[in-house]
C-alpha cells in the first residue's frame, strides 16, 4: 500500500505542472490588462506602458512563464501585482478558512447522509424510503447559495443565533469559529448529504440482500449489530467513492458560499484575482487546490485498504 501512496504522490508532480501550465496560458487570453487597472482609466498610453514594463508584463509570455515556474519549484509563487503581497503567504492565510468550510460541509453531509441512507434502505419501498428519496433528489437540485440565503434569513436575521458574515479564526475564539462556520457549512453540506444519502441507500440495499446478512440475522444477532458491524463496512466502499467526488465539489462550491458569507478564503481570493487578472495569485490557487485534492484522494485510497483487505497487497 505504501507503494501505491508513493506513486500517487509522484503522479501529483506532472499533474500540477500540466494544470498550472494550462491556466497560465489561458489567463493570457483575457482582455483585462492589469496595468490599466492599476493606473486607472484616465491614464495615458505612456503611463500604462511604463507600468507594464515595471511589472514585467511586456516581456514574452514564455519568459514570464519560465520565470514563474523556476520560482515555484523553489517555493516562491510570486507576488500580487496589486497588493504586492507574497502569494504563498496569502494562500496560507486563506487556506484554513476554505478547509474549515469544506470539511465542515463534508461533516454535515456525512452526519445527515449516512444515517438517512441506512434508514431508507432498511425501509426500502415503504413510504419513509420514498420520502427520503424525494428529499434527496430535491436536495441535489437546490443551489447551495439559495439554501444559504434561507439560513441567513432564518437564523441570522429573524433569529440571530449565528453571524451572517465573517470568519473567526479558531486560535482566537473556538466558540466563535464554530458559530461562524455553522450556517456556511450547512449550506454547503446539505447538497452533499443528498448525494451521500442516495449512494448509502443504494449500497446498503445491495448488501442487506446478501446471504451472510440473512445468516447473521437467523442466528439471533440484533439487526442493529448486523447493520453497523457487518453491512455498513461492506457497503462503505461505494460511499467513500462518492466522498472523493464530494470533496472536489465542496471545494468548488465554497467559492460561492465564501462570497455569500463574506469569508476570506481561497474562493474570495480567487474571484478577486480572476476579475483583476492577477496571474501569480491565480497560479498559486490552482497549484494549491490540485495538491489538496490529490492529498484527499490519497487518504481515501488508504481508507479503501482498510475497508477492503483485497487491495492492501496492491
Amino acid at each position: 500500500m505504501l507503494r501505491t501512496v508513493v506513486i500517487r504522490l509522484l503522479a501529483m508532480i506532472p499533474l500540477v505542472f500540466l494544470v498550472a501550465t494550462g491556466v497560465f496560458f489561458l489567463s493570457q487570453l483575457s482582455d483585462v490588462d492589469p496595468a490599466e487597472n492599476i493606473v486607472g482609466p484616465d491614464a495615458s498610453a505612456t503611463q500604462v506602458a511604463a507600468v507594464r514594463a515595471e511589472l514585467g508584463l511586456d516581456r514574452p509570455v514564455l519568459e514570464q512563464y519560465t520565470d514563474w515556474l523556476s520560482g515555484a519549484v523553489h517555493g516562491d509563487l510570486g507576488q500580487s501585482l496589486y497588493t504586492k503581497a507574497d502569494v504563498a503567504t496569502s494562500l496560507m492565510q486563506s487556506l484554513p478558512v476554505t478547509l474549515s468550510l469544506t470539511f465542515g460541509g463534508l461533516l454535515v453531509g456525512l452526519l445527515l447522509g449516512v444515517p438517512s441512507g441506512i434508514w431508507s434502505a432498511l425501509r426500502a419501498g415503504r413510504a419513509g424510503d420514498k420520502a427520503i428519496s424525494l428529499v434527496a433528489t430535491v436536495g441535489q437540485a437546490v443551489p447551495g447559495f439559495w439554501l444559504g440565503l434561507l439560513l441567513i434569513f432564518a437564523f441570522a436575521i429573524r433569529m440571530p443565533w449565528f453571524p451572517s458574515i465573517g470568519y473567526v479564526p479558531i486560535d482566537q475564539d473556538p466558540a466563535g469559529w464554530l458559530r461562524s462556520l455553522t450556517l456556511p457549512s450547512i449550506s454547503l453540506g446539505l447538497v452533499a448529504a443528498a448525494a451521500i444519502s442516495r449512494q448509502t441507500r443504494s449500497s446498503m440495499i445491495g448488501v442487506l440482500q446478501q446471504e451472510y446478512v440473512r445468516t447473521a440475522l437467523s442466528k439471533g444477532l440484533s439487526k442493529r449489530r448486523v447493520v453497523v458491524k457487518h453491512a455498513l463496512k461492506n457497503a462503505a466502499v461505494p460511499i467513500v467513492t462518492v466522498l472523493s467526488f464530494q470533496v472536489t465539489t465542496l471545494l468548488g462550491g465554497s467559492i460561492v458560499i465564501e462570497r455569500l458569507f463574506a469569508m476570506p478564503g481561497l474562493g474570495q481570493l480567487a474571484i478577486n484575482a480572476v476579475l483583476r487578472r492577477d496571474p501569480d495569485v491565480i497560479q498559486g490557487i490552482v497549484v494549491l487546490t490540485v495538491i489538496v485534492v490529490v492529498l484527499v484522494n490519497v487518504l481515501l485510497d488508504l481508507s479503501y485498504a482498510w475497508l477492503n483487505p483485497k487491495v492492501r497487497a496492491v
